[in-house]
């Protein structure tokens, strides 16, 4: 398998300080945003999985690390999510997995697939009643017209 370079974010539990990013950034490059939450690295490595654990294991000791996701969807338009879970957080979820009959991993899968479905139900449900609330005051036609305005991107002079 050739290798390769991956793009990974990695989500902090908390905002670094100057000087933890700094003695991080000495062990693996590092780019973070504005909050320090949140870091970009990239890793060689001959698969995602694979950048993502080299990643965790150099850094692990350095950073307070929550989550690593690959930055780019595969093929599949997915992304890889490796999540650090706290021991009494893993166990739980080891055990309610065991229960359920599925791997650690499978169990978080199902979970986080069930938690972004009902999101995006609520959020649906949210722009819904918005744009009812919406049509109590104006007609459909001038409510269309507003938001095609609304996305129309400005346009400059033309001369």
């Amino acid at each position: 398998m050739t290798t390769r370079h991956h793009a990974l974010e990695i989500a902090l539990t908390r905002p670094l300080t100057p000087g933890e990013l700094q003695r991080a950034a000495q062990v693996w490059p590092l780019a973070a945003d504005p909050t320090r939450r949140r870091l970009m690295a990239v890793c060689r490595a001959s698969s995602p999985g694979r950048a993502a654990r080299r990643l965790c294991h150099r850094l692990d000791a350095h950073l307070p690390i929550d989550v690593i996701t690959t930055h780019y969807p595969d093929a599949y338009g997915r992304l890889l999510l490796t999540v650090r879970l706290p021991p009494a957080a893993d166990s739980a979820l080891r055990a309610t997995a065991r229960r359920a009959g599925h791997a650690p991993s499978h169990h978080l899968e199902i979970a986080l697939h069930r938690a972004l479905a009902a999101h995006a139900r609520q959020e649906d449900h949210r722009v819904e009643t918005a744009v009812r609330h919406l049509l109590d005051g104006t007609t459909p036609a001038r409510l269309l017209a507003a938001v095609a305005h609304a996305l129309t991107p400005p346009q400059g002079p033309t001369e």
